[in-house]
C-alpha cells in the first residue's frame, strides 16, 4: 500500500460524531449567510478584487512572504514605479486565484491540469509536478517531520486519485465542507510541486466551495484564520500523518470556515455601506457622477488617472479633474510616487486595514 493512501480509503462514517456535526451545522449556516450577503453587492467584481487582495496577502504571509497593504496596493496601481518583490509575488497569487475562478466557472471541475495551471501562474514557471526526489518538510530547527511521496509516478497517481475525489460526488458520501478539509490535507501531503504548494492548496479551498455551489464567487478565504493559528495548523496537519487524527483536523477547518465567514460578512457589510455612502454623496455633489465611477473607486483601493480614463471612457484631462475634485472633498487622498499620481479610496482603505 502507498504510504499516502487515497482519501476514499477513509470511512465517511467516522466524521459523523457529535462535535463534528455540531461544528458543521454552524459552519454551514455561516457560509450560507455569507453567500447571500455577497450576492447583495451589485458588482461582484468589487469583492473578487478587494477580498482577493486580502487573501493574497494573508496566504503569502503564511509562507513568510510579507508585505504591507500600502506596498501591495501601490504595486497594484503603479507596478512600473514600485519595485517590491514581495508585493509582486503576492499579486501573482491574486492572478492565480482569478485563473482558478475562471477555470471552475468555465468547466465546473477542478482537474489536476487546472491545479498545475494555477501553480504555474503563481510561480511563473512550468515545472509541473515534482520529478526529482529530495523534498522534505522540516521544522524551524531543521528537523525533518514529513517526507512526501518522492516517486514521480506515485505523485501522478495520487493527484489522479485526488482529482477523482474532488469531482466525483458519489465517491465519498459526506458534506462538502468535510471533503474540503480532507482535500486540503491530502494535497498538502502529496506536495506535488517544487514550490507554491501551500498557496495553491489554499486557493483550492475556495475553488472547491464554488464548485460545490456553496459560494457563487470566491470570497471565503481561510488564510486569515490560518495565519493567526499557524502553529495549530501545522500541528494538526502533522497529527493526521502521525496519529490518524482526522477528526481534529476536520474540526479545525470547520472552525476556520465559521469564523472566517463571520469576519467576511462584517467586511462585506462595511464595503457595501461605504459604497452606497460614496454613491449618494458623489451623486449629490458632482455632475460627473456615474455608476462606472463608483465601481472604479471600489474595485481598486488605490486608483489612478489611467483607470478612470479606461473605465469611464474619458480623456486624461477629464479623469484628472474628476479625481482631483474627489480629493478636494475628502473621498480620496492624492499621493505621488516619482512623477506618478495615485488616489487612495479612504473609506475602503480603512475597511481593508481594519482601522476605525
Amino acid at each position: 500500500m502507498s504510504p499516502l493512501p487515497p482519501l476514499e480509503s477513509l470511512n465517511p462514517g467516522r466524521f459523523d460524531t457529535a462535535p463534528i456535526l455540531k461544528r458543521l451545522a454552524c459552519a454551514s449556516r455561516a457560509l450560507a449567510e455569507l453567500k447571500g450577503v455577497a450576492a447583495s453587492i451589485p458588482n461582484q467584481g468589487i469583492l473578487i478584487n478587494t477580498l482577493g487582495l486580502q487573501e493574497a496577502k494573508d496566504s503569502s504571509e503564511i509562507e513568510n512572504i510579507v508585505t504591507t497593504h500600502d506596498e501591495l496596493f501601490k504595486d497594484d496601481v503603479l507596478p512600473e514605479a514600485f519595485a517590491n518583490p514581495a508585493a509582486k509575488e503576492v499579486l501573482r497569487y491574486r492572478q492565480a486565484l482569478h485563473l482558478g475562478y475562471r477555470l471552475v466557472c468555465d468547466t465546473g471541475l477542478i482537474t489536476a491540469n487546472h491545479i498545475t495551471e494555477i501553480q504555474a501562474e503563481l510561480e511563473r514557471n512550468n515545472a509541473g509536478f515534482r520529478k526529482l526526489p529530495g523534498t522534505a518538510l522540516k521544522t524551524g530547527t531543521g528537523e525533518t517531520v514529513y517526507t512526501p511521496p518522492q516517486d514521480p509516478a506515485e505523485i501522478i497517481s495520487l493527484m489522479s486519485d485526488l482529482e477523482r475525489f474532488i469531482n466525483d460526488s458519489d465517491l465519498f458520501p459526506t458534506d462538502p465542507l468535510i471533503k474540503m478539509a480532507l482535500i486540503h490535507h491530502q494535497f498538502e501531503s502529496i506536495h506535488p510541486f517544487y514550490d507554491g504548494n501551500g498557496r495553491t492548496g489554499r486557493i483550492l479551498n475556495v475553488l472547491y466551495q464554488m464548485k460545490e455551489g456553496l459560494l457563487d464567487v470566491p470570497v471565503l478565504y481561510l488564510s486569515h484564520h490560518i495565519v493567526r493559528t499557524k502553529t495549530d495548523y501545522y500541528r494538526l496537519l502533522q497529527a493526521v500523518r502521525d496519529n490518524d487524527a482526522w477528526e481534529d483536523w476536520v474540526l479545525y477547518m470547520l472552525e476556520a470556515v465559521e469564523q472566517t465567514s463571520g469576519q467576511t460578512i462584517t467586511t462585506i457589510h462595511a464595503i457595501k455601506d461605504a459604497l452606497f455612502d460614496y454613491k449618494h454623496r458623489i451623486r449629490d455633489q458632482f455632475k460627473f457622477y456615474s455608476q462606472d465611477l463608483i465601481n472604479n473607486l471600489f474595485m481598486h483601493p488605490y486608483t489612478k488617472i489611467e483607470f478612470i480614463e479606461r473605465d469611464l471612457g474619458v480623456s486624461r484631462l477629464t479623469a484628472t479633474k474628476y479625481l482631483d475634485a474627489l480629493a478636494a472633498e475628502g473621498f480620496v487622498q492624492k499621493q505621488k510616487i516619482g512623477r506618478n499620481n495615485y488616489y487612495i479610496n479612504l473609506a475602503l482603505n480603512r475597511i481593508l486595514l481594519g482601522t476605525p
